[in-house]
């Protein structure tokens, strides 16, 4: 089977780690447990996932001609990304995601670092390779202006694009009206449906954990059920979902069939630590269904 061409336009991050007993107060300093970093960004998490479940992956984003953006080039590559739509920049920092670990909880900071860069004219100079794509997967970790963008060139092309509207911002009324499919939480969901009217609703692919996701067949909306399984870390399961979504859909599998893979693909990704440590091979996805059967 031809492998589709997926294009991912999004962020690329170093994910810090450390955990700790105790959160430090204001001008303390306290001994931490475990420092490690990993590879992550939404848009590198999901092109990372599309790519080992069978897709043709070109990422666009940007990182800085830094050791980590080098290190972040050299993991993609490793993945089988497509790196054309990828460039360092000079005097801009990679983007970071610095995790605070404590007792079950975690604080983070992200600086977005070249990810901010990624504008619409940067989008505009990757036209060739957009207008090459069968769908196009964006997230919200790059200014809404070159989701704008994206979806403008989407339609030109008439191509199908998947947003996943995370971390949650409010998206401009062309991109909610050219989106296939809009995929968020259940969180997510509530604050999107505050701006959304019904025929925008329909396009909502709403993940909702262990229970599965809610979805428009036609008309009526109905969860297509979830696998349960050991879970041993949740990071990185929406961005396997979207990762395995767009790939089923562009090999043009039914709404309900793509569903039901990437919930399979999602409930694999959380019995592994790690985002995209943990995601799975189209391999491991198939066997569990092929054991558990579509329900779970």
């Amino acid at each position: 089977m031809t492998k589709p061409k997926v294009t991912v336009v999004g962020s690329i991050n170093m994910d810090l780690t450390v955990s700790t007993p105790v959160i430090p107060k204001q001008g303390e300093t306290v001994l931490g447990d475990r420092f490690a970093t990993y590879p992550g960004g939404k848009g590198a998490n999901q092109a990372v996932a599309a790519s080992r479940l069978g897709a043709d992956v070109r990422l666009v984003g940007a990182v800085g001609e830094d050791a980590f953006g080098d290190e972040l080039a050299r993991h993609l590559e490793s993945e089988g990304i497509g790196l054309s739509g990828l460039t360092k920049l000079p005097e801009v920092s990679t983007g970071t995601a610095t995790i605070i670990l404590c007792e079950q909880d975690n604080r983070i900071i992200v600086a977005p670092g070249a990810n901010a860069e990624v504008t619409p004219e940067y989008v505009e100079s990757m036209r060739a390779l957009i207008k090459d794509s069968d769908i196009l997967l964006v997230q919200l970790e790059i200014p809404i202006e070159t989701i704008r963008k994206v979806a403008e060139l989407a339609e030109e092309y008439q191509i199908p694009l998947v947003v996943n509207p995370a971390p949650y911002h409010d998206l401009p009324k062309e991109v909610l009206e050219i989106a296939t499919f809009l995929t968020p939480n259940e969180s997510e969901a509530v604050l999107l449906n505050e701006a959304l009217d019904a025929d925008f609703q329909n396009k909502c692919v709403t993940t909702k954990g262990a229970l599965g996701v809610e979805v428009t067949l036609n008309g009526e909306k109905v969860i297509v059920p979830g696998y349960r399984v050991p879970v041993e870390d949740t990071t990185g399961a929406g961005d396997t979902f979207n990762g395995a979504l767009v790939t089923r859909i562009a090999l043009g599998y039914s709404l309900e069939e793509a569903v039901q893979f990437s919930n399979a693909a999602a409930a694999l990704s959380i019995t592994k630590e790690g985002a995209q440590s943990g995601m799975p091979t189209k391999k491991e996805v198939e066997m569990l269904i092929e054991e558990r059967g579509t329900e779970g």
